[in-house]
């Protein structure tokens, strides 16, 4: 009676390529709930707002159709989302932005001074610098590691200025690089794409005011650059 062959271990590559598909599944489901949670929260809030009688409502709802977000292979223009014609007024309240991070809309009358900062930031000052043409580089503290971390970090010291690192607490295991009006979601900070999407979008001329300065009185917490 012969022997049955033995099963072969996989290898490295392939147990990384596992992985991977496992990741993304897992992204893309946290992705569709979180799309459905989002949409039951305008519902109610317009829900709400028709019962209110003399009110003032005092929270923008920026409602938008992004392109589909895709975490693989692919060029640049195949993965970044879209955000096209948002508001950039001045206002002095909260913001309830649509996209987490925010890639732009109404937001504070003072930017945030560009750097890299250990502690989640005020969103409607980072937006204000993304409209100077920063890109923003954004972490979930709960899954990003040391290393992924500081290689983020060390990207927004490479190209200088317009840069803003920080943590970004609920986006998940996927990690976010914006700019007015664009965002790429990534899982690998050697994401050969990531890099395109810094040198397109850094200090790019579609930003609202691209020639304005990211030097800011205002230096958020945790500032360590």
């Amino acid at each position: 009676m012969a022997t049955p062959p033995k099963k072969t271990q996989p290898t490295i590559k392939e147990q990384c390529a596992e992985k991977r598909a496992a990741q993304l599944e897992a992204f893309k489901k946290k992705e569709a709930a979180a799309k459905r949670n989002r949409l039951i929260g305008i519902i109610a809030s317009v829900v709400a707002l028709v019962g209110i009688v003399g009110g003032v409502a005092t929270v923008f709802i920026l409602e938008s159709q992004p392109q589909a977000v895709e975490i693989g292979e692919g060029p640049l223009d195949d993965r970044v989302a879209l955000y096209p014609d948002l508001p950039a007024d001045h206002v002095t309240g909260r913001v309830s932005y649509d996209v987490e991070p925010p890639v732009g809309g109404p937001h504070n009358a003072t930017w945030l001074q560009c750097g890299i900062y250990d502690q989640e930031q005020q969103n409607e000052n980072a937006v204000h610098a993304l409209e100077h043409g920063a890109v923003w580089l954004t972490y979930d503290p709960g899954f990003a590691t040391d290393a992924q971390i500081e290689a983020l970090r060390d990207l927004a010291r490479e190209r200088g200025s317009y840069m803003l690192v920080s943590p970004y607490g609920g986006i998940g295991e996927a990690m976010a690089a914006s700019a007015w009006g664009a965002q790429l979601r990534f899982i690998d900070v050697d994401d050969p794409v990531l890099a395109d999407f810094i040198e397109r979008y850094w200090r790019s001329p579609d930003s609202p005011e691209p020639n304005a300065t990211c030097d800011s009185p205002l230096i958020g917490p945790g500032a360590i650059q």
